[in-house]
């Protein structure tokens, strides 16, 4: 059986899957990403793909790493989690492999596959948001993934929403991922304990001698926490406005929520909903997108990687 093979390359792991014409992934393998270098990164994802090979007819593999992915799909430009420039990471893994490759960013790798196989499947433009420690994503106009001059469209993690707002990583104020992402709302769950023990008193009896994580919030607010529903209220709220922003300048007819705060469901859905209908412009003379939940987990990498490569 031909397939594709999708390589999701993570700061820890590196997962492969062979992925059929429908999108389903056959056989996964998973390595820890070495430390070292790209070349060996680049022998890992070999030793990945052989694996596979032993058992489908590998037709090309697509590779979703973090970072700057030129337009060509062929160098990783910056990856700052893996400390690389200019890395030519097709080329390194087609020389260790003999099969065509291309390289794309693995949040858009991601959103491409849940428009494809996931939660965007039924439309023709669409936004998806990856809320996790940060806020990655990638967006697909009138079926066609939003790539930018250089290739690097879709950081909109850095779109600012709140100037003079939270310092991001970035050293911006008031960057979206700064006010709404999974760092957010511990930092605001942190704080609002901090402030008032009595009230958040569940997140800290859940945290117990440690600090307060995302999980507790999220465990608290499922428990109706009052304390911990207002974190989620928050980042909701900003998570709204964002939307409410991107659907200014591109119009999708779907916004795609993913990550690993995505996955606490209604708690963060339902808000954030609530906020972006209020903060749509115009909406008495359009229909607002529609505001979903992602369904593909951690595979969506591998997925939009493997069907990426056969275009």
């Amino acid at each position: 059986m031909r397939v594709n093979i999708g390589v999701d390359v993570g700061g820890t792991k590196i997962a492969a899957g062979a992925v059929d014409d429908n999108g389903e992934i056959l056989a996964l393998v998973r390595k820890p990403t070495p430390a070292s270098s790209s070349d060996a990164v680049a022998d890992t994802i070999g030793e990945c793909v052989k694996e596979l090979a032993g058992s489908y007819d590998v037709e090309a593999i697509g590779i979703g790493a973090a970072g700057f992915v030129d337009r060509e799909r062929t160098t990783v430009v910056f990856a700052p989690n893996l400390a690389w420039r200019n890395e030519p990471l097709a080329e390194k893994v087609s020389q260790a492999t003999g099969h065509r490759v291309v390289v794309e960013n693995d949040a858009n790798a991601a959103a491409w596959g849940e428009f494809k196989y996931g939660a965007a499947s039924e439309h023709s433009s669409a936004v998806v948001v990856t809320v996790g420690t940060g806020i990655g994503g990638g967006i697909i106009v009138d079926g066609a993934l939003l790539r930018g001059a250089g290739g690097f469209a879709g950081e909109i993690g850095h779109i600012v929403v709140n100037p003079g707002g939270q310092r991001c990583g970035c050293g911006v104020l008031g960057c979206w991922e700064a006010q709404a992402s999974g760092t957010a709302l511990v930092r605001i769950a942190r704080q609002l304990a901090a402030d008032s023990p009595v009230y958040g008193a569940r997140m800290l009896k859940l945290a117990g001698d440690r600090e307060i994580t995302g999980l507790d919030v999220t465990r608290a607010a499922q428990a109706d926490d009052p304390a911990a529903l207002e974190c989620f209220a928050e980042i909701a709220e900003w998570i709204g406005i964002g939307m409410a922003t991107l659907s200014a300048a591109i119009d999708p007819d779907v916004f795609v929520l993913a990550g690993g705060v995505s996955e606490s469901g209604d708690l963060l859905a339902v808000p954030a909903r609530a906020s972006f209908e209020k903060s749509l412009t115009a909406k008495e003379f359009r229909p607002a997108p529609l505001v979903k939940i992602a369904t593909l987990g951690n595979n969506a990498g591998i997925i939009g990687a493997a069907d990426l490569a056969r275009r």
